[in-house]
């Protein structure tokens, strides 16, 4: 029985934690994360062709290609790669990005589908209270 007894306090502590941290607070570890960037591939165009995400923050893409064709998701600026399948979809992350603009575009159609992402520095914050 003692060699039973660490383990069942083991299984016991590792589920009580595992519903801990699942049910207390839903959400919470994701407060701060922000929605994913979907992107839309059609008529070997993107949708939206530019986005503005925050700066030092990771961004994640979920790509979804309505084409009949592969293509290739391509940025030198972002330093990514994607294939996604022909009515396929894909998704990956990009980031922490520094204030500014990162085109992209789709390797196999690059003359249509072009786009950008703009990472917008975080607002600075306003004044404090004025002290009289």
């Amino acid at each position: 029985m003692t060699l039973r007894t660490p383990r069942v306090m083991r299984v016991a502590l590792s589920s009580f934690l595992l519903l801990a941290l699942t049910t207390a607070a839903p959400g919470a570890a994701c407060a701060d994360t922000p929605s994913p960037v979907i992107l839309t591939l059609k008529d070997h165009r993107f949708t939206p062709a530019s986005f503005t995400v925050a700066a030092g923050q990771k961004v994640h893409i979920l790509l979804i290609n309505q084409d009949a064709a592969m293509e290739e998701f391509d940025s030198v600026d972002l330093s990514v790669e994607h294939d996604v399948t022909p009515k396929g979809r894909t998704s990956f992350d990009i980031g922490p990005l520094q204030p500014g603009e990162y085109s992209f575009m789709g390797e196999f159609h690059a003359k249509t589908a072009q786009g950008k992402v703009v990472a917008a520095p975080a607002p600075l914050p306003g004044p404090g209270p004025v002290m009289r």
